[in-house]
């Protein structure tokens, strides 16, 4: 071998790089391996979670996040398109001091735990390197072969970590049989300059139209806007003169703003995809984030859900430290611990997009009355909310719930809202 190391992670996004710092804070040795040649830059929503929030202040990183690159939005509110509220969500309702959703400036949390890892362990990442291969004895994986700064390198571990998104390599040299489904709609994501001081969320609905505007820090505007996979070549053949006239048949209120849309470059495209893999740990490797559960991002679980996997794996390798057992047998703790919360969230994202997206007359009507439902069913209201900010595994609905919040059934504990998650 030409290094050795006790864990080598490849990829160094929302999981990996937050596995790498606290792998190294706890001295044991870690490498990072990520393909892109520096931080990640251009246009990419983010929106912070409390539980992500949760994971960050216990790093004592969140401190460390620019404070001119954070909104906190307390409001949600849904709409219809052209305007009629059908609800909103308070996340008020939540404990202090995570009461809040921080919508944050492009890639700057990403930024923020790399210069910490590069501070804490500058020999941890490495730049520039791909992944070849995995590396195998008569205990299974022991390693990894990469390219980093184009030549080879054999890397002896212990455990490696799949952190490299929903086509992971790792999970195709490892075998490992995964679903991945391809939505028939994607986002795109716009930050645009606003005119005037804007500081609650909304979220619009109607005939195959989503629609989400959520204010920046610097008085900046996201947009996010869904649109047929495949259809980004057509609408840019249009203009973006177009786009942001039919953004303000949407929302008038905001014209203005959507008239700073001047140049392709203020946007991103997100395809979307869903990823269940079969098993997601094996002797010497494990799979985290995307690599093993990639969801909807209308979840704006993503980058939280790869937080609190790395979160839970660092815990179960101090196991495998103490008993130096690397077998699937061991790593399976993890991966039993985390399975509920995010198939619940995949799930949980999918139902939102299909009844939110529909064309269905039908189900349109269904869906603004169970919005207006929930708008004054404050439990109802609660239990969405700690689904998408991250803070329970359960369903946030059972079927009863979902009879009452079709307003089928009367609510007597429509006002209360639960002590616990």
């Amino acid at each position: 071998m030409d290094l050795r190391q006790d864990v080598v992670i490849v990829g160094a996004g929302g999981g990996g790089a937050i596995l790498g710092i606290q792998l190294t804070r706890k001295r044991i040795g870690t490498m990072v391996l990520e393909q892109a040649l520096g931080h990640p830059q251009g246009v990419r929503g983010e929106i912070l979670q409390p539980n992500g929030q949760q994971i960050l202040d216990r790093l004592g990183l969140l401190e460390h996040v620019p404070v001119h690159a954070i909104k906190p939005v307390r409001y949600f509110h849904f709409r219809r398109v052209g305007g009629k509220r059908l609800c909103t969500v308070d996340y008020d309702m939540l404990p202090k001091p995570y009461n809040r959703a921080l919508v944050m400036w492009p890639n700057i949390v990403q930024q923020t735990v790399l210069n910490s890892l590069e501070a804490e362990s500058p020999d941890a990442v490495h730049y520039g390197a791909t992944f070849t291969r995995l590396l195998r004895d008569e205990k299974g994986v022991c390693g990894v072969e990469a390219e980093i700064d184009g030549k080879p390198v054999r890397i002896g571990a212990k455990l490696v970590v799949g952190a490299d998104g929903p086509f992971s390599s790792v999970r195709q040299a490892l075998h490992i049989p995964a679903e991945l489904h391809q939505y028939q709609e994607s986002y795109l994501v716009a930050m645009l300059d606003g005119h005037e001081e804007f500081t609650e969320s909304q979220y619009f609905v109607g005939k195959r139209t989503i629609l989400g505007i959520f204010p920046g820090a610097g008085r900046k505007v996201y947009v996010f806007y869904m649109i047929p996979s495949g259809a980004l070549a057509s609408m840019k053949q249009e203009g973006t003169k177009a786009l942001a006239s039919r953004w303000a048949s949407i929302y008038p209120d905001l014209r203005q703003t959507f008239d700073t849309l001047r140049d392709w470059s203020q946007t991103a495209y997100m395809g979307t995809g869903r990823v269940r893999a079969k098993s997601w740990v094996t002797d010497g490797a494990v799979l985290i984030g995307d690599a093993a559960h990639g969801m909807n991002p209308h979840a704006s679980q993503g980058r939280m859900q790869a937080m609190v996997d790395a979160e839970m794996l660092s815990e179960v390798i101090d196991t495998c430290v103490e008993t130096d057992d690397w077998s699937a047998s061991a790593l399976k703790v993890f991966e039993t611990r985390r399975r509920q919360q995010v198939t619940m969230l995949q799930q949980l994202a999918d139902e939102e997009v299909f009844f939110w997206n529909t064309g269905n007359p039908v189900l349109s009507y269904l869906r603004d009355r169970v919005f207006t439902t929930i708008d004054g069913n404050l439990r109802l209201q609660y239990q969405v909310l700690t689904a998408t900010a991250g803070l329970r595994e359960s369903p946030p609905f059972t079927w009863v719930d979902r009879v009452k919040a079709a307003g089928l059934w009367p609510d007597s504990k429509s006002q209360h809202i639960p002590t616990h998650v």
